[in-house]
């Protein structure tokens, strides 16, 4: 049987991994944690396998389909985006499984962690391998039930409780918003086919999405008083989608509280499922943004922006995973950013943005069990509490060190000589910097520039402050056991080389998507739609740009190691509440109080409070009403019920003449 055949298997068995850990968990050992790294090592060896045989014959895409419900479909796509993304997903939740094994060993629910996580992986799966839009939003949907069960894993602790409720809510805000685009999509596709949707038509499949495109562009809607392409409109609302999965501003605020889980939970959600789900999902629909004329700028923007802004929130913080946590949303932007710039790129932009993605998967996840290998043998992710740390735990410091400077992108231009991501951030920046010739448009390039110096200077300061100089206070400490330290390894080893590895293939291969025997796209015509035109390829760009990421980096570096490596500068003065800006980055720009106390409970809650108080008032009015009412007519009544027999009698016969004497009255008139 051809290993293409077997594709099902990726998701369904760590699926299955869930049903069986849950139910048998709690009568194995380690919580059974063997029965879902056994399934995921088996999906990544199918994952590489099938990916290995597209690198080779770039044209043989699996391509799945069964109906249901007629005119919609179940179906598996792995072309070179889905295949890329399947064995990085299942690789990196392989190493952290596996590493879960040793952190969660002291934990009173292996059984639950291990049954959630393997759910985490399959639904993750799923959304990779969905060939139609609507199977990839239920996949969407179950990844967000996950992270809510896992980030409140302790749910015993009220913190954690809040966080997976805020990212649950957070969160519905974009999936509203891109179950919207599906509607509006399906609404379009099933005008055009006037209700006579042909059998052998599933019309929310990509390939039948992407073949209507410039059909759809020419529908236009009205919006606020403005004319709007459904192209637009529908781009938009799938980007307000990824918007909240992948953490972008304004609905990034549920991503640093996330922490609230045990850290290899934070490495699976920053490195391979979750917050790279909408990431993946503006690659996927990538043809209809670029046909586009205003979605892909609002992308560059957004994803500029939040590199930028997250940025400054990581230079303050001081909890090892709350830094990590604003790394990630700054990478993020980046990604999005390296979509945003398909404007000037075309097609290109897909593979610069999912290279980055994968290159961040293995340096984040490397960071994230670092930081968890540091709190699992001193007790406290608190970097105030710590320092000398690369003593006691020398594998931990040397592989975080790499990671570390594979998030900085530190290399050599022009040169194979760097880390990963060396190889795909700069590649983003320059990018920028194209999009910048092509449009216009400068502040994109001058944002990545910006967040590139914050990068450095918020990890080299975490590097510093954690692992170098004297303990400031008596944690103890040990290295952690092989179990932790082994995946540590293997990790730090793929942030060093992959990326120089693969740079020159990798975005070719990724970039042949969109032209293959499943989907064949012009991005060159649909870009003409939205009005672009393409640069030329990347290459071109002035010495000073190409050298411009490594000098911002060296600048950061420099910088925390003045300041949190030879002291050279007191910062009791800086570190301050007094200091306004130390204050505004430290409660982070006071987004929580924003949307708390102004948007849910001023706006939405007190003017839900208002409505129903003016409703129940006249309820209120009205019920007392009858009541008093009734009671005043039973008060009435009460007084002939005396009690007295001849009082009844005299009545009875009082009523009995008072009729008589009526009836005879009514004859005589008659």
């Amino acid at each position: 049987m051809a290993v293409e055949n077997l594709a099902f298997l990726i998701p369904l068995l760590p699926a299955l991994a869930f049903v069986l850990t849950f139910f048998l968990g709690k009568k194995l050992p380690t919580g059974g944690a063997i029965i879902p790294i056994a399934a995921i090592a088996t999906s990544f060896v199918i994952s590489l396998l099938i990916t290995l045989n597209l690198l080779a014959n770039p044209e043989e895409v699996v391509s799945q389909s069964y109906s249901w419900f007629a005119m919609l479909n179940i179906g598996i796509l792995v072309d070179p985006l889905a295949a890329v993304m399947l064995t990085m997903v299942t690789f990196v939740s392989l190493l952290i499984h596996i590493y879960s094994v040793g952190y969660m060993s002291h934990d009173k629910a292996p059984s639950r962690y291990f049954a959630e996580t393997a759910l985490f992986t399959a639904s993750m799966l799923g959304l990779v391998l969905s060939d139609n839009i609507l199977q990839l939003f239920i996949c969407w949907e179950l990844v967000g039930v996950c992270s809510y069960l896992l980030i409140g894993f302790w749910f015993e602790k009220p913190s954690a409780a809040t966080a997976a409720k805020k990212a649950f809510l957070t969160t519905r805000i974009g999936d509203v918003m891109f179950l919207t685009g599906i509607v509006v999509l399906f609404a379009d596709l099933y005008k055009m086919f006037n209700g006579a949707i042909p059998d052998d038509v599933y019309i929310l499949r990509f390939d039948e999405i992407f073949a209507h495109i410039p059909e759809i562009a020419a529908l236009n809607a009205n919006v606020f008083g403005m004319e709007v392409s459904h192209i637009t409109l529908i781009t938009l609302l799938f980007f307000g989608g990824a918007v909240g999965k992948s953490g972008q501003f304004p609905l990034h605020v549920w991503l640093p509280d996330a922490m609230e889980g045990p850290t290899t939970v934070s490495a699976l959600i920053h490195a391979a499922t979750m917050v790279t789900a909408g990431v993946y999902l503006v690659a996927r629909t990538f043809p209809m943004f670029i046909a586009a004329p205003d979605s892909l700028m609002v992308v560059a923007y957004v994803g500029a922006f939040t590199a930028l802004f997250a940025g400054t929130m990581g230079i303050v913080m001081n909890d090892l995973k709350r830094v990590l946590a604003y790394s990630t949303v700054s990478q993020l932007g980046y990604m999005m950013l390296g979509l945003g710039v398909g404007a000037a790129v075309g097609a290109e932009a897909v593979g610069i943005s999912i290279f980055h993605l994968i290159n961040h998967a293995f340096f984040k996840a490397l960071l994230f069990l670092c930081a968890g290998s540091v709190i699992h043998a001193v007790g406290t992710h608190d970097m105030r509490q710590l320092g000398g740390v690369a003593k006691v735990m020398p594998i931990t410091a040397a592989t975080m060190i790499i990671a570390s400077l594979a998030l900085t992108g530190m290399g050599i231009p022009g040169t194979s000589i760097g880390t990963s991501g060396f190889f795909s951030k700069d590649a983003i920046i320059e990018s920028a910097y194209l999009f910048g010739e092509s449009t216009g448009t400068w502040l994109p390039y001058f944002f990545s520039i910006a967040a590139a110096l914050l990068t450095s200077l918020y990890i080299f300061r975490l590097v510093f402050m954690t692992f170098y100089g004297k303990p400031r206070t008596d944690y103890g400490g040990h290295e952690s056991p092989a179990s932790m330290t082994v995946p540590l390894s293997i990790l730090a080893l793929f942030a060093l080389v992959f990326g120089g590895l693969t740079a020159e293939r990798f975005n070719t291969f990724v970039s042949e998507t969109f032209v293959n025997n499943f989907v064949h796209m012009d991005i060159s015509e649909l870009a003409s739609i939205g009005g672009y035109h393409l640069a030329e390829h990347a290459g071109h760009e002035p010495l000073l740009v190409l050298w411009m990421p490594l000098i911002v980096a060296l600048a950061g570096l420099v910088i925390a190691y003045l300041v949190y490596g030879l002291k050279i500068v007191n910062m009791d003065s800086l570190v301050s509440r007094n200091n306004p800006i130390y204050k505004l980055l430290y409660n982070r720009y006071y987004q929580n109080s924003i949307f708390t106390n102004f948007f849910s409970v001023k706006v939405i809650y007190e003017g839900f409070a208002f409505a129903g108080r003016a409703v129940d008032r006249g309820f209120d009015w009205m019920v007392n009403w009858l009541s008093d009412l009734t009671l005043e007519a039973g008060e009435s009544l009460r007084q002939f019920q005396t009690g007295a027999i001849q009082n009844y009698a005299t009545a009875v016969i009082t009523g009995v003449s008072l009729l008589v004497i009526l009836v005879k009255v009514v004859m005589e008139v008659l």
